[in-house]
């Protein structure tokens, strides 16, 4: 690549180490005959302000090293601009890049990129906000900030987040939404709203994995039951694979849909990061409007 490429590392990502990994991703590049610029960046707003000045830049590439959140952050710059993405799994889940397929192993990853072997696939947006994996309001983000709150005072991370999910489960964790979309428009109660970007596996073994990034639909699903037995049942049905079994389980395929509480302000979560926005939320598709590098067999 005559341009060199723009690599943004989220320095606080969890296989990150930040003395080695500047100089092992300098090698890398050079070993596959790519001048790369690596940044480590220091949270969000740094990652947010060196994908902006990428963008803005000659670079055709633009590389996402970190997480989900990483890479939602990177993509929501660059998916207007034309520009490509890279991506570097450097998170702990990493679930965008299992669903490209793309190594885990930073030695195959870094060759993918040199590769170049492109696709179009589609992105999410919430209230101007883009998400390249899913968006849920309801049980998961109030658990994610109870969560937090909790290790703040200095417990650990999955003893914080069993509390939260029990403290949750205890409550009434249902609330009433009002859903519009191209054909209908009705209210429902539920304890979650999910929507993935595409149609989502959602069992057991595959809580997580698409098929398919390219559909240009959006897969909204709730459980309709008004009680914790309800939810109860949903978590045993998901453990045995039999989640779509349940007639309380709904899924449908939208293009755009809007949500209306009688909450002014709801948390939201983003591809595993968590944000409080003004109601309604109006959720769209955007279909093949970002170029990701994917492995060649892709």
């Amino acid at each position: 690549m005559s341009i060199p490429i723009e690599v943004i590392v989220n320095a606080g990502s969890g296989s990150v180490e930040c003395e080695a990994i500047k100089e092992r991703l300098t090698a890398l590049f050079a070993e596959n005959d790519v001048a790369a610029n690596i940044h480590l960046a220091q949270g969000g707003a740094e990652i947010i302000e060196l994908t902006k000045k990428a963008a803005e830049g000659s670079a055709e590439i633009i590389v996402a090293g970190g997480g989900d959140g990483t890479v939602s952050a990177v993509a929501s710059e660059i998916f207007k601009t034309g520009k490509i993405l890279g991506v570097l799994p450097l998170g702990t889940l990493n679930n965008f890049s299992k669903d490209l397929q793309i190594s885990a192993d930073l030695a195959e990853a870094v060759k993918t990129i040199a590769e170049n072997h492109t696709r179009e696939i589609d992105v999410g947006e919430v209230n101007g906000r883009i998400f390249v994996n899913n968006s849920s309001i309801g049980l998961y983000p109030n658990i994610v900030k109870r969560r937090e709150k909790q290790q703040r005072l200095g417990r650990g991370k999955w003893r914080s987040a069993f509390w939260a999910a029990w403290r949750m489960l205890k409550r009434s964790a249902f609330f009433a939404v009002r859903l519009k979309n191209e054909t209908e428009e009705r209210i429902v109660r539920t304890p979650f709203v999910f929507v993935g970007n595409n149609d989502y596996e959602m069992d057991f073994f595959n809580i997580g994995r698409r098929a398919k990034m390219d559909d240009g639909k959006l897969s909204v699903y709730f459980l309709h039951r008004s009680g914790r037995r309800g939810l109860f049942l949903l978590i045993a049905r998901t453990i045995l694979g039999r989640l779509r079994q349940t007639h309380d389980f709904e899924e449908i395929n939208v293009e755009e849909i809007t949500f209306e509480t009688r909450k002014k302000q709801i948390l939201v979560a983003f591809d595993g990061e968590v944000e409080t926005l003004e109601t309604p939320l109006h959720y769209k598709i955007h279909p093949k409007a970002l170029r990701v590098i994917v492995p060649s067999q892709n």
